[in-house]
């Protein structure tokens, strides 16, 4: 049997952090959670679960990730968001990957709320992630502030049952909250990687978000919700394109 290696990065995520350590706390033989100073109860709560706490200024989404995987103590690592929890299927899966460990990384289905509501169209589910991995055989990709793991060439890659259940927006406002931060992020990440803004991408690109999620994935399945959805991922985009094309003219 394997040993693995629980990794969170966390700022500021009291209402969130036992739920998380505790879905995994019998998959896990270290739990590792790399905080950036946080000014609440993160740290507190986290350690009387058990977790080993690094503390570290926030390096940037892709950085963070990368940081704290390396000081795992376990070759197999658990990479989980603060707001993400184990469903009760994906536990049972883990722990026989971990019993007999096949392959070098293990993809799962990641299932998101808004509200009260799971959303199981649009752009949003099944949202496949690669979690479960032997560091080895791994990378850290992806453009602030989305990280994306994924395996190196070559290795062997399989598909877990159960869900990753991700406590994403407790609403709407929270939701434009966030749009409106991870913009700003995701332009300054663009203009660094030489991009610039154009009309025609501004014009473009938020319809087309909206067309793909909303029509083309299903999202009006979701009632309400898919439209909100659809409606601020197209937002995003907008305000990523805006603040992108005002870099671009300063």
């Amino acid at each position: 049997m394997v040993k693995i290696s629980l990794v969170v990065i966390t700022f500021n995520e009291e209402k969130n952090i036992r739920r998380c350590l505790e879905s995994a706390v019998d998959v896990a033989d270290e739990i590792l959670v790399v905080d950036s100073v946080s000014t609440d109860q993160t740290v507190a709560i986290a350690e009387s679960l058990g977790a080993r706490i690094i503390l570290q200024p926030f390096l940037g989404y892709v950085e963070q990730k990368r940081f704290a995987i390396e000081q795992a103590a376990h070759p197999y690592v658990l990479s989980l968001d603060a707001d993400e929890v184990l469903s009760e299927q994906l536990r049972q899966s883990i722990l026989q990957a971990k019993a007999h460990w096949t392959h070098d990384c293990y993809y799962m289905n990641r299932l998101s709320n808004i509200g009260d509501q799971w959303i199981r169209h649009g752009g949003w589910y099944p949202d496949r992630k690669m979690r479960l991995f032997d560091r080895t055989q791994f990378a850290v990709e992806g453009i602030n502030p989305h990280d994306k793991l994924v395996p190196v060439k070559g290795a062997r890659s399989t598909h877990l049952k159960g869900d990753i259940l991700h406590y994403t927006n407790d609403s709407i406002e929270s939701r434009v909250q966030t749009i409106n931060r991870f913009s700003t992020l995701a332009a300054k990440a663009f203009y660094e990687r030489g991009k610039r803004g154009s009309w025609l991408r501004l014009l473009f690109k938020p319809f087309f978000r909206f067309f793909v999620e909303y029509v083309l994935r299903r999202g009006f399945l979701d009632g309400f919700y898919g439209f909100v959805i659809a409606i601020t991922s197209a937002q995003y985009v907008f305000l990523r394109e805006a603040k992108l094309r005002e870099k671009t003219k300063r």
